[in-house]
């Protein structure tokens, strides 16, 4: 059984994509539903698709690189809230990550969304993580 399942989502992209692999493959849940569309409105992923089957369905992510250079656009993603020390700002405190070109997400009370769209809407929460 997995503790931190967020944890084990971020850690599946990162060492797809320190292998340089094109398709990530990851066990579906609400919570990392929504942070893979927001890695795709943010464009840190190529296309992602979600297929349900008996059980718990999965996530397909396609990794994104690029063109010239091969490197991944994904350079870290950083877990920040864990079970056992949960990391909340209200909307005030909310950072900003690499000068506004990194994206914080955070789980609020109206849902997971970014950073920036928490202090437009004026909500804080918990900060998930860091991706840049």
């Amino acid at each position: 059984m997995n503790t931190d399942p967020i944890a084990d989502y971020l850690t599946r992209i990162r060492n797809a994509v320190a292998a340089n692999h094109r398709v990530v493959e990851i066990p579906a849940s609400n919570l990392k539903k929504q942070i893979t569309k927001i890695l795709f409105d943010q464009g840190y992923i190529l296309s992602y698709k979600f297929e349900d089957d008996a059980t718990q369905g999965k996530i397909k992510i396609a990794l994104k690189y690029d063109k010239e250079t091969k490197e991944p656009v994904i350079k870290k993603l950083q877990r920040i809230s864990t079970p056992g020390l949960r990391q909340y700002a209200g909307a005030k405190e909310l950072p900003r990550i690499l000068n506004g070109l990194g994206v914080a997400i955070v789980s609020t009370s109206h849902g997971v969304m970014t950073g920036k769209q928490a202090k437009r809407e004026n909500v804080g929460g918990e900060i998930l993580c860091y991706v840049y």
